[in-house]
């Protein structure tokens, strides 16, 4: 739902920088219940978060800063972290001190909404926005509405295999994912290689013959594995010198779909800090129910079924 949007894509829109441009606008919004976004500037020592509201001080209450943070599900860190960047809120009060009037605000209660009117009811395969905000090791930590968080682990990011999901997402980043499961307990787990296309959709971009560029992903005693796009890799020869991560450019010796493979030689492999090319999604919305990587004259089938759980 448009309302329940990933922190950071409401703050610039002129309904909310109005809502923000004086008392009397707060006001209004919090009679109207309506959903605003600020910047959080200080998280004090009692881990309170102060707001730039532009027209006053707003400040969100500990309690209110994140669904979770009384019960103990979340910590502290996902207060502090939330400084110098854009926070969703509603007003639920005014105070003065020293004569300066503040908002009082509440995160926790926008996350609940979000929650209860958006989040617990979708359904695996349901394709959503995300912002990326977090990367580990092991995957992607993404804001899927509101400052509620899940996670898309790193083999669920593309087919081709990554050493880091920072090779792949960069913190602030928005993206689409795919709902994979939903937990008792809300949880939400995501998966995203599926919105890149299939084998055979990003082997089109390739003819036999050419020369590309390509990303070496991984050296092995068998072969040099070679991204060409982050839903197509291609197997070249052991070449001395070749590492992870290394920039290439590969000579398209053969496509075999019925093997699902592609027959690379390398030309280069060279270092350089190219900055990652923009997701190509195949598909931006709507529900997936099945989705088939695999081409249909290969013996080998790679799909992924999505189902209620």
């Amino acid at each position: 739902m448009d309302l329940y949007k990933p922190e950071g894509m409401l703050i610039d829109t002129r309904e909310n920088k109005q809502s923000l441009s004086s008392i009397a606008a707060l006001e209004q919004a919090m009679e109207t219940q309506k959903i605003l976004e600020a910047r959080a500037v200080v998280c004090d020592s009692g881990h309170n978060l102060i707001v730039d509201l532009g027209c006053c001080k707003g400040v969100i209450p500990r309690a209110q800063t994140v669904l979770g943070i009384e019960s103990g599900t979340m910590r502290d860190i996902a207060i502090i972290s939330r400084v110098n960047k854009p926070v969703c809120f509603m007003v639920t009060g005014f105070a003065q001190k020293n004569d300066e009037t503040f908002a009082l605000l509440s995160r926790s209660k926008v996350q609940e909404k979000c929650r209860e009117q958006y989040l617990n009811k979708l359904s695996p395969g349901d394709i959503i926005p995300a912002v990326a905000t977090h990367l580990e090791s092991f995957g992607c930590f993404v804001d899927v509405g509101c400052g509620v968080t899940s996670l898309i682990s790193i083999d669920s990011i593309s087919v081709s295999r990554i050493s880091h999901p920072r090779d792949r997402f960069r913190n602030g980043q928005q993206l689409l994912a795919v709902v994979k499961s939903l937990g008792a307990d809300g949880r939400i787990t995501l998966t995203h290689k599926e919105l890149l296309g299939t084998w055979e959709e990003n082997a089109s971009l390739f003819t036999p013959g050419e020369t590309v560029a390509g990303i070496v992903r991984s050296v092995e005693k068998y072969g040099v594995f070679i991204e060409l796009t982050p839903n197509l890799a291609g197997l070249a020869e052991v070449k001395e010198g070749v590492f992870p991560g290394q920039q290439a450019s590969v000579y398209i010796k053969n496509l075999l779909p019925e093997k699902m493979k592609i027959k690379l030689i390398i030309v280069d492999a060279f270092d350089a800090a190219y900055y990652p090319e923009p997701l190509n999604y195949h598909l931006t919305q709507g529900r997936i129910e099945r989705w088939q990587y695999s081409p249909d004259s290969c013996e080998r089938v790679v799909e992924t079924v999505f189902g209620d759980e």
